[in-house]
């Protein structure tokens, strides 16, 4: 394959494409700078002008995982029609797809959000705007709704649909079980004590 220009326009943009396919592929193991550099025809070097080492095209892939999987969710929501339940099922659906088709990155996200202090700025930044639109699915706050209990039903979500996605994705069970299995837990979780004291009725 022939060598693009070292100073190629859109570099950024097709390292972070080809590591996506390398995680789909082999996992973050099968991920280096040098060989990223060969998938997209650029010299070994040329990386290193967007991603100092490893670690920071981790961190950017990070990143824009969070990015991706909040368009997602926010495109589900951006659907029209239905109640809390309905919205609720629509962004779960989108939280699940993406954890199964891109299971390394989802790791590799919540890793990353796990480090110290929530983890490099932008990852963190790029977390919490996720959380955001959860948020925004479980309706306007008011006085009479508890905040503690409205963060933990969104770390409870979270966890749930990413489990049901984990089982899916390592083959346990089908993936049509998974989708079912989202409808009962969202049921479940809707209709719980903590949901009541954290979604507005609305």
């Amino acid at each position: 394959m022939a060598e693009r220009p070292f100073h190629h326009g859109n570099l950024r943009t097709v390292l972070l494409d080809e590591a996506t396919a390398v995680l789909r592929e082999s996992g973050v193991d099968g991920l280096s700078l040098r060989d990223l550099a060969r998938r997209a025809g650029v010299s070994h070097g040329a990386p290193r002008s967007h991603f100092v080492d490893r670690q920071a095209l981790l961190d950017a892939l990070a990143e824009a995982g969070f990015q991706r999987l909040t368009a997602d969710v926010r495109a589900a929501l951006g659907e029209p029609g239905g109640d809390v339940r309905a919205r609720f099922l629509r962004v779960a659906g989108a939280y699940v797809d993406f954890a199964i088709d891109d299971a390394a990155l989802m790791d590799l996200m919540f890793q990353a959000k796990a480090q110290a202090g929530g983890g490099p700025p932008r990852v963190a930044e790029a977390a919490a705007e996720l959380f955001t639109v959860v948020d925004s699915a479980m309706g306007p706050r008011s006085d009479d709704l508890d905040e503690g209990a409205r963060d933990a039903f969104k770390m409870l979500f979270a966890a749930t649909v990413q489990g049901i996605a984990s089982l899916v994705s390592s083959r346990r069970i089908a993936r049509g079980d998974g989708d079912r299995l989202v409808g009962e837990a969202m049921e479940m979780m809707l209709g719980s004590a903590l949901a009541a004291r954290a979604i507005s009725a609305g």
